[in-house]
Parts: C-alpha cells; structure tokens; sequence
C-alpha cells in the first residue's frame, strides 16, 4: 500500500490504514496503537511496556485524527494499557467537533519558537506549635524544588519559589 493510499483510506475512516499512520509515529517509542471504528465512534488502544502517558498521547491523537478530518469520524475513546495486563490503565473520550480557533491557538502555541516558561511559587505555613525552624524549612523547601526539577520531562520549569513567613527558598535553572 503506498503512502497517498493510506492517506485516503485514513480520511474515509479505515481503521487498519489509521492505526498504520499511528504507529509510524508510535513504534519507536515502542507504543503500539489499535484502532477499531464502528458508528462514528473511533476506539484507539495505546499499549506499551510502562503505562503510555495519557496527557501527551491523547493530544498527539486528537492533533492528528483533526489534521486528517476524517468526516466519518464524531467520537473517539484512547485508552492507554501495560503489556500484559488485562485492563486499561486509563481511559479519555472525546469529540472530533473542535473550533477552528482553538486548532489556530494550538497549532500556533506548538510552533512557537520561544519555549514556554513555568515558575512555582509554594508557600508553606507551618503550626507554630510544631516549632518550623529556619533549618526544617529549609531542608524540606530543597526537597520540594528537588523533587518538582527532577519529575518534570515534559514542562520546562524556570524556578521554583517557596516561602515560609519571611524566608524563601529559590531554585533556578
């Protein structure tokens, strides 16, 4: 099958030739899709070795089932699954009927050249009955930053900024 025709039957709703443009993508993230379709009601099974994380994949998938504008297309349901286990890890549904406006905004939020910048800001207040020192406050603030600079892969955090009355902890990278 050559790569217009796959096309094609993706835009008529094919599920084999959806789930082939899928997995092009997915494969070397070692994700695989399955895609089934009845009704108007597109069913995809995003399945890996570590639960595929849902945020990314659903709008990786909503970006690209919209771009294809497969009319047949209403409703869509991705769940994300473990090899091996029985059950989804998770589940989302939703509509193909996005506004044009809001496909421009993202579209053009992708395409930006300028990263986009995130700053935490905690404040802590402790119960001055359990005597929170200058110390304490500051080796659990370094936790804090430690563990939030150290989880975040997918968001660029520019510092994080916490308070307890008059002292602050600040981390920037």
């Amino acid at each position: 099958m050559t790569q217009p025709n796959i096309l094609k039957l993706a835009k008529q709703g094919d599920a084999e030739a959806i789930a082939f443009l899928m997995n092009r993508h997915l494969h070397p993230k070692g994700i695989a899709a399955k895609v089934a379709f009845k009704d108007a009601y597109l069913e995809v099974m995003l399945e890996s070795a570590q639960v595929p994380n849902q945020q990314i994949l659903v709008a990786f998938i909503r970006k690209g089932l919209t771009a294809l504008g497969a009319a047949s297309i209403e409703q869509v349901k991705v769940y994300g699954q473990q090899t091996g286990k029985k059950f989804p890890a998770w589940s989302k549904e939703f509509d193909l009927g996005i506004a044009e406006a809001e496909l421009e905004a993202a579209d053009n939020e992708e395409s930006s050249s300028e990263p986009q910048l995130l700053t935490i800001f905690i404040n802590l207040s402790g119960d001055t009955a359990r005597e929170l020192t200058n110390q304490d406050f500051e080796f659990i603030a370094n936790q804090i930053s430690a563990d939030i600079l150290s989880s975040c892969t997918d968001v660029f955090i520019q510092k994080v900024s916490i308070t307890n009355g008059s002292s602050v902890i600040t981390k920037e990278r």
